[in-house]
């Protein structure tokens, strides 16, 4: 590694339940055209966080700002939690009320707004289209297995879904949140799975039921990630396939996240039938407690 001296290291709280507490950690800082991956990967580590993001200067040739997400393993092709971080931060550098901007990560761009609000800073973001397949029966056993369900754990009604808004992530709803809290994966069998299968994680939730927000848990051993504190990415991804699966236009939900990690977290997202086919927007409320 090179030996990089940081600008300034911002943690933010991204996503952040309603009444500001918990979300997920995440470091920003602006990028370095010296750094290493490596050096990036660092980053996470040493901030306390489990992501890290990384600010480009200038714009992209299509007005983006380029950001980039890294865990202690490696790069991401995208951060659901991470760009709310991000944006969170950008909109307290200009000491604007709101920055309606666009953002490049992953060989996207895509439009973002950050507004200010009494407990802290909203963010949305377009995800964009999100395509969905049910996975093959070698799948689906592969993960029941490293994932330690019980028989009786998955959801009667609801089937195990594969998402890609970019990288694929298994969705797999379990019957309730008694056995969202039982499910205790293996980390290394997990991982060997998520590898040998191309994907990212799984996401592992109830669906949200009447006016009650939905849970879920995301686990991601093969990027270095055990348990994600909030994955937004995912919870666009299963408003895609609640809106798949019912027949809508169109889908809004909560999602209410990690609880089991002691650091509670909501995401929101809704999503849309459009031309192409179905596209996503995804939000949280974001907490800047370092720096700046």
């Amino acid at each position: 590694m090179n030996d990089v001296v940081w600008p300034e290291i911002t943690v933010v709280d991204a996503c952040v339940r309603r009444d500001g507490r918990g979300g997920s950690p995440t470091a920003v800082t602006d990028d370095d055209p010296a750094a290493t991956d490596p050096d990036r990967c660092a980053v996470a580590a040493a901030a306390g966080t489990s992501h890290a993001a990384f600010v480009g200067p200038g714009r992209t040739r299509d007005g983006g700002w380029p950001v980039r997400f890294f865990t202690a393993t490696g790069e991401l092709s995208g951060c659901g939690h991470g760009t709310v971080a991000a944006q969170a931060v950008r909109l307290m550098r200009t000491g604007r009320a709101e920055l309606k901007d666009r953002q490049h990560t992953g060989g996207r761009t895509f439009d973002t707004v950050a507004i200010r609000r009494p407990g802290g800073i909203e963010v949305w973001f377009d995800q964009g289209l999100v395509a969905l397949r049910h996975p093959a029966p070698n799948e689906w056993a592969a993960i029941v297995d490293a994932l330690g369900l019980r028989a009786d754990d998955p959801h009667p009604q609801d089937g195990p879904r594969i998402a890609a808004p970019g990288a694929p992530r298994m969705l797999v709803p379990v019957r309730d949140r008694s056995a969202l809290v039982r499910v205790c994966p293996h980390p290394g069998r997990l991982a060997a799975a998520c590898r040998r299968y191309g994907l990212l994680g799984c996401f592992v939730y109830v669906p949200p039921l009447g006016d009650r927000p939905g849970a879920a848990r995301m686990f991601a051993p093969a990027i270095g990630v055990d348990e994600d504190v909030a994955n937004a990415n995912s919870t666009g991804c299963l408003a895609a396939h609640l809106l798949d699966s019912t027949g809508a236009q169109t889908v809004a939900i909560e999602v209410e996240q990690g609880d089991i990690l002691g650091r509670p977290a909501s995401v929101l997202a809704s999503a849309r039938r459009g031309p192409a086919g179905i596209t996503t927007r995804v939000g949280g409320l974001a907490v800047v407690r370092d720096g700046d």
